[in-house]
């Protein structure tokens, strides 16, 4: 069993329910699924790039990803329905906390000048979005073989019902946040 998944199971249940005053422990906000998603406009003409970034998004996550086609044509932007536009790959169990102990303890103390994620990227269900501009900050991505540096985003999804209540989740779990700064 993954140390992260012990130690929410052991310690971090008991004293998020103290802090939301739950009675329930299963009514306490878990991690349901981490979603991880790039997207670039030229995978549609240009076949190496798209099979350098399948690789490289295997790596990260430890599955294939999936395509994500177009819609519907554009002829403004030269696209076509069904080109594929994007690819992503859904977490959930092990994997996923594996790779949420990844992100907290490697990744996002790799990035460039990090002070923090911004504690205001929460939706109104609990969900935390994070944007990447590069992927080299994976230890798993190896910087010759990707063909060029490109962004994701990562979708942290919760059970949480309101956005405070996953923030309190994601900080038990070590999600670096940004201090908010005060203008005393």
């Amino acid at each position: 069993m993954n140390t992260l998944k012990q130690t929410f199971n052991q310690n971090i249940i008991p004293s998020l329910q103290k802090e939301l005053k739950l009675d329930n422990p299963l009514a306490i906000p878990r991690l349901t699924k981490i979603t991880i998603n790039t997207s670039s406009s030229e995978f549609h003409h240009d076949k190496d790039l798209l099979e350098k970034t399948i690789l490289w998004l295997s790596a990260i996550s430890g599955q294939k990803p999936k395509t994500a086609r177009a819609k519907k044509s554009i002829a403004t932007f030269n696209l076509r329905e069904g080109d594929t536009i994007g690819l992503y790959v859904t977490l959930r169990g092990e994997r996923m906390y594996h790779f949420f102990q990844k992100l907290v303890n490697i990744v996002l103390p790799r990035t460039k000048d990090f002070q923090g994620v911004k504690p205001t990227s929460f939706d109104s269900r609990g969900n935390y979005t994070l944007g990447l501009n590069e992927q080299i900050v994976f230890p798993e991505v190896d910087y010759d073989k990707i063909g060029r540096v490109q962004g994701l985003e990562i979708v942290i999804s919760t059970s949480a019902r309101d956005s405070q209540s996953a923030l309190k989740l994601l900080t038990a779990l070590g999600m670096p946040f940004a201090k908010e700064e005060s203008n005393a």
